[in-house]
């Protein structure tokens, strides 16, 4: 069974910030599973010719799957506004990637990533993560991919 962690700033478990944070709100988020929900403005450096790239689907789903282990450097402390941990993460390798269909402004994307394995050493965790974008109900990524989180 997976314990559901409670309604958490998201923005707290990455470093990323206006213009580059590319996931508004999760939906689900265990120790396993996360689930995440990103609205495509037409304002958002990943927009061209009305449509959301390939390079800004990549981020939203390696941005979604880090919540997973970015989230285990966090505190309780940090949930409540004192953020307390700095946090750096990035991709080490894409195993696979399909991008069936390039969404458009105005439409949502549901990001969901699930942990394969994780390993973790001092102050860094290196994991494995499946993922999958869908928008309208139709899957338009997935893939599979190794992070790489530290601490600093």
């Amino acid at each position: 069974m997976h314990s559901q962690k409670a309604n958490v700033d998201l923005r707290k478990f990455l470093p990323h910030r206006k213009s580059m944070l590319m996931v508004d709100k999760h939906l689900l988020l265990t120790d396993t599973i996360i689930k995440t929900k990103f609205l495509i403005k037409e304002t958002n450096i990943f927009v061209e010719n009305n449509h959301f790239l390939e390079t800004g689907l990549i981020e939203n789903i390696a941005q979604t799957c880090s919540i997973i282990v970015g989230s285990s450097y966090f505190t309780d402390a940090d949930a409540d506004g004192e953020n307390n941990s700095d946090v750096i993460g990035f991709i080490s390798a894409i195993k696979y990637i399909n991008i069936y269909k390039l969404p458009k402004v105005t439409d949502v994307l549901f990001s969901e990533g699930n942990l394969k394995s994780r390993f973790d050493g001092e102050g860094f965790s290196i994991c494995t993560m499946t993922g999958k974008i869908r928008c309208n109900e139709e899957l338009i990524l997935d893939c599979e991919l190794n992070l790489f989180i530290k601490k600093n």
